[in-house]
């Protein structure tokens, strides 16, 4: 019974000193991948549609008006510019705010 205790206080020891090296090397893989995904996310694509002004004020570019489906813009004072027109919007888009980081706004 003392022998059984004994181990099992050994191997309990052994789990909790290796925990954060095992934790460590863990965090180590998961991180690596999100560095290396970061640059995929801010990917430069163009987006076409017809630039509107929401009911709260913000632009967006409307891309299906029968979805209702588009992005809003984050640079507010070159969409006013082309507002209720057609064009073709160059930026990458940050999905979790469904907003497009505006690089360049050109008229279709």
């Amino acid at each position: 019974m003392k022998s059984t205790n004994l181990s099992t206080g050994f191997l309990a020891l052994g789990l909790m000193l290796g925990s954060p090296a095992i934790t460590s090397r863990l965090l180590a893989q998961t991180q690596k991948p999100q560095a290396q995904q970061q640059p995929d996310q801010k990917k430069t694509e163009t987006f076409t549609g017809q630039v509107i002004k929401t009911s709260s004020g913000q632009y967006a570019l409307l891309m299906d008006a029968q979805a209702g489906r588009g992005h809003y813009l984050d640079d507010q004072e070159k969409a006013k510019q082309f507002e209720g027109k057609n064009v073709k919007v160059t930026g990458y888009l940050e999905v979790a705010k469904n907003l497009i980081h505006v690089s360049e706004i050109q008229p279709v």
